[in-house]
């Protein structure tokens, strides 16, 4: 493109050669005086044998001595031999003009846009035809995992139901409480997954909670699944702590918490559940005798699971993670492997009631 500017520039001052060689060849001998020819695009001078200037409206020194087109950095220069006694005894006609290749630049720039954006729309074209049944299979998945939900709450809460109505007839049996215990496992992975599903099509409307007597009835509610790794629950449960919060969020903070605590403890170890208020700010604590955590950066991405053992999907502190964001709740994570780990919510003031 460089050589093609340039090109049209040396046909552009030959071009003008010629109207100069043409006013000069209409040049009446009678005349007074001629008038040399002017413009604003260029500068001309006609020149002698030795290069020295009969006439010019050149400036600077010239450093062409060659007939024909050059260029030197941004000067253009066109030297026309001239027939010898013809024109006011000049040998050579000198046209010069400044040559900007910004004209080029832009063009190029202007393709090579075009060309990136050309690409991209292809990509995304290809990558979408490419994508389309991985889509549809996921849609199937989801299906799949929306039917599966909506099957398994139906004899789930049978089960729950059953159970207690057991209870209440009968005494105690520890094989009844670990049927019990297993049940509330499920209920809380049923009920990760049956938000996971709806969060985004559903408006969740806050409500003042009294998060003392939520955390208490959390933690009566987890206390049968503790027993089974004989875990023992310490709270320290300030009274009097209000909320404005939507609960069914709050139960899937709390739950995922009060759940992957006991889930992570050694059996025969304990959890520590704390709630108070300091400075003007609401903390909720969650301290486990456990295993501790390797990579805490980690742990809120989804499906992620340190310990693929302990089961679960992974999603429950992703969910968490995406309501405390929600809430400006901040989170502090305290952790050191085989000793446990401590997580604290400190709840900010526009939600304190």
């Amino acid at each position: 493109m460089r050589n093609i500017y340039s090109i049209q520039n040396e046909l552009f001052l030959k071009d003008k050669a010629c109207l100069i060689i043409k006013s000069m060849q209409d040049f009446n001998q009678n005349e007074d005086y001629f008038e040399y020819p002017r413009f604003k695009a260029f500068e001309s001078g006609i020149y002698d044998k030795s290069f020295k200037p009969i006439f010019s409206l050149i400036d600077g020194n010239l450093n062409c001595f060659k007939e024909g087109y050059h260029l030197d950095g941004h000067d253009a220069y066109l030297i026309t031999k001239l027939p010898k006694g013809v024109y006011f005894n000049a040998d050579y006609l000198i046209i010069k003009n400044k040559v900007s290749f910004a004209v080029v630049y832009n063009k190029v720039m202007l393709i090579l846009f075009s060309v990136v954006i050309l690409i991209l729309l292809f990509s995304i074209f290809f990558l979408n035809r490419f994508a389309l049944p991985f889509k549809r299979i996921n849609e199937q998945l989801d299906n799949f995992i929306k039917d599966s939900i909506h099957e398994i709450n139906t004899p789930l809460s049978i089960i729950n139901v059953n159970i207690d109505l057991y209870n209440r007839k009968n005494p105690q049996n520890k094989y009844m409480q670990r049927v019990k215990a297993a049940s509330k496992v499920l209920s809380n992975i049923y009920n990760d997954m049956d938000y996971l599903i709806k969060h985004d099509r559903l408006e969740y409307e806050r409500e003042p909670i009294n998060l003392t007597e939520f955390v208490n009835e959390r933690i009566e509610y987890f206390s049968e699944v503790a027993l089974m790794k004989n875990i023992k629950i310490i709270s320290e449960i300030e009274e009097g702590i209000t909320i404005l919060m939507n609960p069914k969020q709050l139960r899937r903070v709390v739950d995922n918490n009060i759940s992957n605590a006991i889930k992570y403890s050694y059996e025969e170890g304990s959890v520590s559940i704390s709630l108070y208020l300091k400075l003007g700010l609401c903390y909720l604590s969650f301290k486990d005798s456990g295993v501790g955590i390797e990579n805490i950066d980690q742990i809120f991405q989804r499906y992620y699971r340190e310990d693929t053992l302990q089961g679960g999907f992974g999603i429950g502190l992703n969910i968490v993670n995406s309501i405390i964001k929600e809430y400006e709740i901040k989170l502090e994570i305290e952790s050191e492997l085989k000793k446990g780990s401590t997580f604290i919510y400190i709840f900010p003031h526009n939600i304190l009631l």
